[in-house]
């Protein structure tokens, strides 16, 4: 074999593999393709040619690994806000039109684990789990054994493509049946099975477990298509798996039609489905709307009616949370469902327990809603027997015994100083996706609690090692790097601080909004300044505002103890310090690139048009927003213009 023959085989190969995987439609034997494999691997092999990256003999052979590396997505991967009925399909539907008439692209929604494709100049580079939607696991040694997960596309641009990885349910069972040869843990459902099987350090076992890759969007991408629609046709036909069942739907009946018939294919249907996605199909409208702090406002997943089962309610717990709100929750005869065995579930609050009709060893009816949190959905009053015995609204703390407040659907024990709310606030503060101090889990907290070794946050950073002594389990190593842990907090990144602080409807993704914008300052703005911040509604902002107010000594006695680190605050000497900016349009960076660099410089990002907008950076296909910057004589900016401004 010369050279030029080791590239037609290539591309051989290459076709006989896409018709074998992805296709499901074999154009050569097993015979044919495993011969023409090792005439290529003994090229590779005997020739001083590097191997070509898209040669399948590239989809093995790394070493195993010893941890998984961090990996930035170009664009944030977003979860999908969950819609579970008709009615609710139809409230999220006229939230978005606004009494216009859209055309929507539907696709099943595959029970998976997401994962982004990164290629350039036609070649895979990288592929990385969704993670926190920022920053995932890089898995490119693994992705690389996926048999539908091409190594090369035609496109030769940048472009981040996104899927499900999945398992069929076939190749689950001999999975399972395996494991139990073996003797090892079963896995719970194709899900779990394909999110293990994609984060295996040894390859090879990735390569074993017939995973497969069905793409559902994209992230980074240069692909010029006004159909969302249209676009995941071009990107499928690079080489992917297609994907079943979707469809474009001029209205709410087409999608409930779709939906119904997805429904009476899920038992059938070789892969697991949980639902289905709808999306606006048209990209300049999904840019216009935009994102919330958490999810697309142009797109929701409308899930299947969950699977229940029949269990009995033995007791009910009284939990009391952070911010001293009462929860019911009730305790199970444990029932499995979908593989996950379900022993506790939140009654919500007191009306809830009214409403549905629940008594203390009723039966009662149980979903996982959304396949994931557990929920009575109704008693069976029928299956009464004489032995039930209605729930006790509380009248005291079941911690520290004090008077609850009751006000409708609340109850709250208003004792600050309650041990449940203290340790449980302790508790959220140095978790993972706060101040994240490694081996300061729940139950050390729990135990340092207990033993009066820590009665407040700032406590934490009190903490000797003679705190330690006498508990069990602590040893000089343990203590030592625990201790570490503790100091390496300080200089943490403002965000995870205010997160720490649990402030009610504060998140995540509110949190990094505030450091980003505001920085150290964060406490002192008003209401307004909040408000102005995309994302942030009245409820968000009132709340912000009244712990700053109530808890301003502490924050700064954190501040002086932490001295969190932060990257965009404000400059106020900057000219556009104050200015309001709106951004529509499509651009050449994503939308929060712009956001993030126009707070940085002191300049209020705002989601509307008003007469107190300021500047217009506008994109092409520019809609309404741009109609009413103009009657307002608001001044628009091109992107190149909005590039000399910064200059300026």
């Amino acid at each position: 074999m010369d050279y030029q023959e080791y590239l037609e085989s290539i591309k051989t190969l290459n076709l006989w593999a896409r018709h074998y995987y992805v296709l499901d439609d074999p154009i050569a034997t097993d015979e044919e393709y495993d011969k023409l494999y090792h005439q290529i691997k003994d090229f590779e092999s005997s020739s001083n040619f590097p191997a070509l990256a898209y040669s399948q003999t590239q989809r093995v052979g790394y070493k195993i690994l010893e941890s998984f590396s961090k990996a930035s997505h170009i664009q944030r991967m977003w979860s999908l806000d969950d819609v579970f009925t008709f009615q609710e399909l139809t409230d999220w539907i006229q939230r978005v039109s606004r009494g216009e008439n859209l055309t929507f692209s539907v696709d099943p929604k595959f029970d998976g684990v997401s994962l982004n494709l990164l290629y350039e100049n036609g070649l895979l580079i990288k592929a990385i789990t969704r993670g926190n939607g920022e920053i995932g696991e890089e898995v490119t040694q693994n992705a690389k054994t996926i048999k539908s997960i091409p190594l090369s596309i035609p496109y030769k641009q940048k472009i981040e493509i996104r899927g499900e990885c999945v398992i069929a349910k076939e190749d689950f069972e001999k999975i399972n049946e395996e494991r139990f040869q073996k003797g090892e843990n079963l896995f719970a459902n194709p899900r779990n099975a394909a999110a293990g099987s994609l984060r295996q350090l040894d390859y090879k076992i990735t390569a074993k477990r017939k995973l497969q890759f069905i793409p559902w969007g994209v992230g980074y991408c240069e692909i010029e298509e006004e159909s969302f629609f249209a676009l995941m046709q071009k990107v499928r036909s690079f080489g992917f798996i297609a994907s079943p069942f979707s469809t474009l739907c001029e209205d709410i009946k087409a999608i409930e039609k779709s939906y119904q018939l997805l429904i009476k294919e899920r038992d059938s249907y070789p892969i697991a489905l949980d639902g289905m996605v709808v999306r606006i199909d048209a990209i300049a409208l999904q840019e216009q709307l935009g994102f919330t702090i958490k999810s697309p406002r142009f797109a929701c997943a409308y899930k299947f009616p969950a699977i229940e089962k029949k269990t009995r309610i033995l007791g009910v717990e009284l939990q009391v949370g952070r911010t001293g709100v009462v929860t019911p929750v009730a305790i199970l005869e444990p029932v499995e469902i979908e593989g996950a065995r379900v022993s506790r579930a939140t009654l919500h609050n007191f009306d809830e327990i009214k409403r549905k009709d629940i008594w203390i060893n009723d039966y009662v009816l149980l979903i996982r809603s959304g396949d994931v949190i557990p929920k009575i959905i109704k008693s069976l009053p029928n299956l009464r027997d004489g032995t039930q015995k209605q729930c006790e609204i509380p009248t005291n703390c079941p911690i520290c015994g004090s008077e609850l407040l009751i006000e409708e659907k609340l109850i709250k024990c208003q004792n600050l100083s309650c041990k449940a709310r203290v340790k449980n606030s302790i508790i959220h503060f140095v978790s993972k996706k706060s101040l994240n101090i490694d081996g300061l889990g729940e139950k050390i907290v729990e135990l340092l609690f207990e033993r009066g070794k820590i009665a407040c946050l700032e406590d934490i950073f009190c903490l000797s090692a003679k705190d330690f002594e006498g508990l069990e389990g602590f040893k000089e190593k343990k203590i030592h790097n625990l201790l570490n842990a503790i100091e390496k907090s300080k200089g943490v990144e403002l965000w995870r601080l205010i997160n720490a602080l649990g402030i009610e409807h504060i998140g995540e993704g509110a949190s990094k909004k505030l450091a980003n914008t505001f920085g150290l300052d964060f406490y002192t703005k008003d209401l307004q300044d909040f408000l102005l911040l995309d994302g942030f509604g009245e409820e968000m902002a009132n709340s912000l505002l009244e712990f700053c107010r109530v808890n301003k000594e502490r924050l700064l006695k954190l501040f002086e103890i932490l001295n969190p680190s932060y990257e965009n605050a404000i400059k106020e000497d900057s000219k556009l310090s104050g200015k309001v900016f709106v951004i529509t349009g499509t651009l050449s960076q994503r939308r929060e690139h712009y956001q993030e660099l126009l707070e940085s410089l002191g300049a209020k990002v705002s989601s509307s048009v008003s007469k107190k907008t300021d500047f217009l950076l506008c994109g092409e296909d520019a809609g309404s927003k741009l109609t009413k910057a103009q009657e307002f004589g608001v001044r628009i900016l091109s992107e190149k213009e909005f590039e000399e401004l910064l200059k300026d």
